[in-house]
């Protein structure tokens, strides 16, 4: 059996994935299995991924449903994995030559220790730099959280144990498409580590232009996602002036989200009190 699951989500990205394509053949260590989950595109990745299979380089699964967001499937993906790892490879990102080889010899050194979730790397613009030149502080093993409570402010390449990512799915929320990925890395983290590799394995673009307002827009388009994700952080959050930014997002998202939803993560109402002040300047501010 595979050890690794390449996962790769797309929505009429036929034209990227050539990229991806070339950067999974090309790897030394074939011991992995990409698995693309085709979110209801119509510009013909199906047939794309079809001559990808018959080439017979790596093993390729495809599966293709109604469109429903990434975190539905991503959420695909994960129940499809039979490996008991799995990472995430964008469509518009691609893996550096040594990716799989430096993921699986790094696993190893864990000793399938149940304290590692997984593997956290670099992401870069390059095979050469950084994603924003920034460099893990050190290389001890450690929760996500404690890698940026030590100052790391970069993107990250998480490989996650398979097993995991199963327990800790993501909400599949009516009416919305979007769940921020930390809702359920916050999960994952509880309790255990990551092994840290100082190296960059996925390569990306910056995009930068119109990044604020697409952050908006999928917070307009998913109050529901919102308001879980702050419900969970301010859970898991000692109390601090953050804790009380957390509660004053949440009471922001608290109108809308359906509610069904509300009840999961209630707001002590010493945190309501505290949180409504910053509440009424994000409306000030025009964040509804």
């Amino acid at each position: 059996m595979k050890k690794l699951t390449v996962f790769t989500p797309t929505y009429n990205r036929k034209k990227l994935l050539a990229r991806v394509y070339k950067s999974l053949k090309e790897q030394e260590n074939k011991d992995f299995l990409w698995l693309v989950v085709d979110d209801g595109s119509d510009d013909g990745t199906g047939d794309l991924i079809k001559e990808y299979q018959k080439e017979g380089i790596i093993e390729i699964r495809y599966h293709h449903q109604e469109n429903g967001g990434k975190m539905r499937a991503h959420n695909k993906g994960v129940l499809l994995c039979e490996t008991p790892l799995f990472v995430c490879l964008d469509s518009d990102d691609h893996f550096t030559k040594n990716a799989v080889n430096d993921i699986l010899e790094t696993w190893e050194k864990t000793g399938d220790d149940d304290v590692f979730a997984g593997i956290i790397a670099h992401k870069g613009s390059d095979e050469g730099h950084t994603l924003y030149g920034e460099r893990f502080p050190d290389n001890e093993d450690t929760t996500l959280k404690g890698l940026y409570e030590r100052g790391f402010k970069g993107e990250t390449t998480l490989v996650i144990r398979t097993d995991l990512l199963k327990k800790n799915l993501f909400p599949e929320i009516p009416g919305e498409k979007y769940v921020p990925e930390d809702y359920v890395y916050d999960r994952i983290d509880r309790g255990r580590v990551y092994k840290v590799l100082p190296k960059i394995l996925t390569i990306c673009e910056i995009v930068r232009q119109g990044y604020t307002d697409s952050v908006e827009a999928l917070r307009e388009d998913n109050p529901t996602a919102w308001l879980l994700y702050y419900g969970q952080r301010v859970g898991n959050t000692r109390m601090s002036l953050l804790r009380i930014k957390y509660a004053s997002h949440y009471i922001r998202f608290e109108k809308k989200a359906l509610k069904q939803y509300r009840v999961l993560y209630p707001l002590p109402p010493l945190l309501r009190i505290l949180g409504i002040p910053g509440a009424f300047l994000l409306l000030l501010k025009g964040k509804r």
